[in-house]
């Protein structure tokens, strides 16, 4: 195949066409591997406190998903707007740069993936675990605060419960299943992200409206939920560990960590 000849162009048209080039995998990789150097030098209050930060927040988008439950009519499409209502706390948090399980997590694999010994494996378990328990930490304190606080109505609380309840009809196999194409796309937001940085908005309304739309697990939003219907005494403690934690994490991480971001890093492996 002939190289494309822009002799013809001037330096001005030259740096045109490199504007609207598309940004090449390598780039991007490096990226995503720099923003996941930075993150595993973070010191661990920081991250700690990022990740409770993003538990509570998060839990936006199930009080905005039951606020729309409540005051929708019950039809076929009522679910379809409710789901409307997830993405806000996604944007919360991935916007405000906090640290939430999957999405900036995942980042961390490639510095690992690139050089893979115990140095770097001891710095990714450090980063998950300050991160996880922070984002649960912020769940559950929160999920405390809408149950026992009376910082919402009682009917939103109940348009919150009943929207949470959902998570009650799946198995933990489904749940598990159910949680890998959630862990794939949200460690997508991060990759794209870097692609295309400046329609970071509308790629993480897209992306996690999918999720939700589809109905898939994600270990952090659902912890909210989980959290709500343990607090409200329609859910056993070993429901919310065994039932749905345990296995959305597994799901998440092998959707994110195994899937996405070794085959990311695959992809340009040879070219770095």
């Amino acid at each position: 195949m002939a190289e494309h000849d822009d002799t013809n162009l001037s330096e001005d048209e030259q740096a045109e066409v490199a504007e609207h080039a598309p940004t090449a995998p390598k780039v991007v990789h490096a990226a995503v591997s720099m923003h996941g150097e930075d993150e595993l030098d973070r010191p661990a209050a920081s991250l700690l406190w990022s990740a409770i930060a993003a538990g509570i927040a998060i839990m936006t988008s199930v009080s905005v998903s039951g606020a729309l439950h409540h005051y929708l009519p019950e039809a076929r499409w009522r679910d379809a707007v409710v789901a409307l209502g997830y993405p806000v706390g996604f944007l919360m948090v991935v916007l405000g740069r906090m640290q939430l399980f999957t999405e900036q997590t995942i980042v961390a694999i490639l510095p690992l993936a690139r050089h893979t010994n115990m140095h770097n494996f001891a710095r990714v378990a450090r980063l998950w675990s300050l991160v996880f328990v922070g984002n649960l930490a912020g769940a559950a304190s929160i999920a405390a605060l809408a149950v026992f606080g009376n910082v919402q109505s009682d009917e939103m609380l109940d348009g919150m419960l009943a929207v949470s309840a959902k998570l009650q009809e799946r198995s933990a196999t489904e749940t598990l299943m159910q949680a890998i194409p959630a862990g794939f796309i949200m460690a997508s937001v991060a990759w794209i992200r870097s692609a295309e940085n400046r329609a970071g908005f509308s790629i993480v309304l897209v992306l996690t409206l999918a999720i939700s739309l589809c109905g898939f697990a994600h270990v952090i939003a659902g912890a909210a939920e989980a959290f709500l219907l343990l607090w409200s005494g329609l859910a056993a403690t070993s429901w919310v560990a065994f039932g749905f934690l345990l296995p959305a994490l597994i799901g998440n991480v092998i959707g994110g960590t195994l899937m996405f971001a070794f085959l990311s890093h695959a992809q340009v492996r040879a070219e770095i």
